[in-house]
């Protein structure tokens, strides 16, 4: 089952992180626990890890711009699944 990606909360005053960039590549396996992607907070950059297991199905964030928590980024599922994207991420799309 398709699971949306979103940016995460790095620490309790956060509010929108910096992407950095994506350590997987589409279609590539992901693992729970694997790093899946970098943000940059005011102090550091930080390895984001998988939520999920599955394939990285789809990706709306681009290196250097800023989100805000909790903001769709990107989708896990299985390979081939259909899914319903709306329903995922919402009307907004995600982060594009």
């Amino acid at each position: 089952m398709a699971k949306a990606v979103v940016m995460p909360r790095s620490d309790v005053m956060t509010t929108e992180s910096r992407f950095i960039g994506w350590l997987k590549e589409l279609g590539e396996p992901v693992e729970i626990g694997e790093p899946l992607f970098q943000v940059e907070t005011e102090k550091s950059v930080l390895d984001i890890e998988s939520l999920y297991e599955g394939v990285l199905l789809e990706t709306f964030a681009e290196p250097g711009q800023t989100y805000g928590i909790g903001v769709p980024i990107g989708i896990i599922g299985e390979q081939g699944e259909e899914y319903d994207r709306e329903a995922l991420i919402g009307k907004s799309g995600g982060a594009e």
